[in-house]
């Protein structure tokens, strides 16, 4: 396989939100004293005045959020995803749900693959909490291309959003990126047999499964799920008609997350054999991304064994 082009999204973030605060001014950033890991400082570089460290402290940093919004602001809440979903849900709910505040949350550092730094800071719930606010929007980005895109579409709508980025490099799948929506699945690669359905770091590890299958001659559709709520609803009930098996895959708990979505939404509108590849239910460990990926079976050869068997389910 030829060698891709690696690009944290996080690092994308930063890029992003640099790049809106040129084009506009209402646009704030806020941060908890970690400018650096989620990349935030490219924007206080170039915006000292629209920036803001509220230090460590993530609970008055979403309350700040709050305020920044009802005055017409389209904030940025910056932290890592442990910090910002977990010990600011509280305020995350009553301040920015509940009111519907058009706050954007800029969680990085999400999921299992932060690594080293181990269980108290690999976030694999953030989805699950997320998900379960009302009118909470979930954005997970694949690449690059994907997380710039995200970041200028979650300005563009009105509401809370909840964008989630990784710290490791992946691989930019995209060439281009010219039609991307908050909501709308993408269509990466055609099949009959199969459908995995994939999000974040995940896809490009589901494309790899998806030609690896190819060898065996099962033709496995891909689909690029950026977004988790809404739900690409349309795209997933064709995908799931014209394969008859899904297989879901994700950075995040199997409990909550983009596999928990697909089950809830197919099994009440078109039933077929689902399995699910992520985090089972138990907490994260010290290591290197990749070998952790390699341990909790977050693989392309764990989405190949689970696409085996959702074939086999629907021929019973």
């Amino acid at each position: 396989m030829s060698q891709r082009k690696m690009i944290a999204t996080r690092d994308s973030y930063g890029t992003a939100l640099a790049r809106l605060g040129a084009e506009n001014e209402r646009v704030v950033v806020l941060d908890a004293d970690l400018s650096g890991p989620t990349k935030t400082a490219l924007f206080a570089k170039s915006f000292p005045e629209r920036f803001v460290d509220c230090g460590i402290a993530e609970a008055n940093l979403m309350g700040c959020a709050a305020g920044i919004a009802s005055c017409g602001m389209i904030p940025f809440a910056s932290t890592f995803a442990m910090f910002a979903a977990g010990r600011a849900y509280e305020q995350v709910r009553n301040a920015i749900g509940y009111p519907h505040l058009n706050v954007k949350i800029g969680a990085t550092h999400g999921g299992i693959a932060v690594g080293e730094d181990g269980a108290t800071h690999q976030c694999i719930e953030d989805f699950a909490l997320m998900r379960a606010i009302p009118g909470m929007t979930v954005v997970c980005p694949a690449d690059d291309l994907e997380a710039q895109a995200a970041v200028r579409a979650a300005a563009e709508i009105d509401g809370p959003v909840y964008l989630r980025f990784g710290r490791d490099p992946v691989p930019v799948i995209h060439e281009r990126l010219t039609d991307f929506k908050i909501g709308k699945g993408i269509l990466l690669r055609s099949g009959n047999d199969v459908t995995i359905v994939a999000t974040g770091a995940l896809v490009s590890i589901a494309l790899d499964a998806a030609q690896m299958l190819s060898a065996e001659g099962v033709n496995a559709r891909v689909l690029d799920f950026h977004t988790i709520k809404p739900l690409d609803e349309t795209l997933l009930l064709e995908a799931a008609a014209q394969t008859g098996a899904v297989v879901t895959a994700e950075d995040h708990s199997v409990l909550g997350g983009l596999g928990g979505a697909v089950c809830e939404f197919l099994s009440a509108h078109y039933p077929v054999p689902i399995l699910r590849v992520g985090v089972e239910d138990r907490f994260g460990m010290s290591g290197h991304g990749a070998e952790l990926y390699e341990t909790y079976g977050l693989t392309a050869e764990n989405i190949c064994v689970r696409c085996r068997a959702a074939i086999a389910a629907k021929r019973g």
